[in-house]
């Protein structure tokens, strides 16, 4: 079917191209112009098509909608009708069996009747019998006094008997009627029972036919629902296969964490001996600090290292910065090593110190934490209180210590450029 919409389409295209094209070409003969007027015609057409295709498909969706509409009222309604057929069914079961009842009781009645005829024709005979037999005992009465009350009180029976054998006709009449009103009901309800079989007889071939149209479309349901049964099936085979590789990729991601766990716990052990070594490199630094002092101190210089002058004989001759310099902070310039009073020289004077500190830091084989936390420990031991503060990202020097700490830098800077100048 998709192939024969194809190349009808294609047949479309081919025959508006071609008409197009014949139709440009015969006024102007441009063949470029009529080759352009035919594509265009041909995207036209083509567009025309796909509109009204999905026009069709959208009137087949309705249609097909409809259609489902009216194959469930279909079903209501025979459903409704089977049910009304199985009433009429059962109605026509207990009617059947109310007029074998009935028919049951006539018979009854009409043997009770002949009975009863049976009976009134013996009494008729015996009353002839009596009145034979009356006329005899006229003659013979005098033989019959001895028996005539014997007669009379068989006579009270009699007619006793007799009026009760006309009660029980009379009251048998009044059945009778009864029954006969009964019948002539019955026939009524068989006579509109037959009307109605015969509308139901009308009706069934139409039934039948629209039952054959839905069975048909029953089928074709049933096609589709299996198609998209097989569908579903497959949805749920590549549903388990990716659950199957969720499933993997979870259990990888639970060997990753596991290797990433393991990796963490190396981590911890590598910065614990990392610390272990800081610390032992900022033993090895206080020791070399030490040992530079003690040079200084006794002005012995070393022949890989060059000439420390002590900060306590360059101080003592300035009366300027004995002045300025609180005492506190004047030890404290002794204390502090040059590479820690760049430090605070840089933090003073950039924005943004942390590139300067690091390499110092580099320099000195150390982090830059370390020496923070060096110089703060030096005045917290000299001048009691911390310097720098500590935590920050950028460090910064305390407010109330800016003005000390920028006498301290330029005293060491004189002090850095006198021995040149005497040199």
């Amino acid at each position: 079917m998709q192939a024969v919409m194809v190349s009808n389409r294609f047949l479309l295209g081919i025959v508006a191209f071609s008409v197009s094209f014949g139709l440009s070409l015969v006024p102007n003969w441009n063949f470029g112009q009529a080759f352009i007027t035919g594509i265009i015609t041909v995207i036209a057409t083509y567009a025309a098509a796909l509109f009204v295709d999905k026009r069709r498909r959208h009137h087949e969706m309705l249609v097909l909608v409809t259609l489902r509409k009216r194959i469930k009222e279909q079903e209501a309604l025979k459903n409704r009708i089977y049910r009304e057929i199985k009433q009429i069914e059962e109605h026509r079961n207990l009617l059947y069996a109310e007029t074998q009842k009935l028919q049951n009781q006539i018979a009854e009645s009409r043997n009770q009747r002949d009975s009863l005829h049976r009976e009134l024709g013996n009494f008729a005979g015996q009353k002839k019998q009596l009145e034979t037999e009356n006329n005899n005992l006229k003659i013979t009465i005098q033989t019959l006094e001895q028996t005539s009350t014997e007669l009379s009180n068989l006579c009270s029976n009699l007619t006793a008997e007799k009026r009760r054998l006309e009660l029980h006709s009379n009251v048998s009449h009044a059945e009778i009627a009864q029954l006969q009103t009964q019948l002539n009901e019955l026939r009524q309800d068989k006579q509109e029972i037959e009307s109605n079989l015969t509308l139901l007889g009308r009706l069934k071939p139409q039934l039948e036919e629209k039952m054959y149209e839905l069975r048909l479309e029953i089928q074709e349901l049933e096609t589709v629902v299996h198609q998209q049964n097989q569908l579903l099936a497959n949805i749920k085979t590549e549903r388990n296969n990716i659950t199957n590789s969720l499933n993997e990729l979870h259990q990888q991601i639970v060997d990753k964490q596991s290797a990433i766990e393991q990796l963490n716990s190396q981590i911890l052990i590598l910065q614990g001996e990392r610390d272990l070594l800081q610390s032992q490199v900022w033993d090895l630094l206080q020791q070399t600090e030490t040992l530079d002092l003690e040079h200084i101190h006794t002005n012995i210089p070393t022949e890989d290292e060059p000439e420390l002058f002590p900060f306590a004989d360059l101080i003592a001759p300035s009366e300027d910065t004995s002045e300025d310099l609180p005492e506190e902070w004047t030890n404290l310039l002794e204390k502090l090593p040059g590479h820690e009073i760049e430090v605070l020289k840089a933090i003073l004077q950039e924005d943004n110190p942390k590139a300067t500190i690091k390499q110092i830091a580099e320099a000195n084989i150390t982090m830059p934490n370390l020496l923070i936390d060096s110089i703060n420990d030096r005045a917290n031991d000299t001048i009691g209180e911390l310097i720098i503060e500590p935590g920050e990202e950028i460090p910064e020097v305390y407010q109330e210590h800016l003005n000390n700490v920028r006498k301290m830098i330029a005293v060491y800077e004189d002090l850095m450029s006198r021995p040149a100048s005497s040199n």
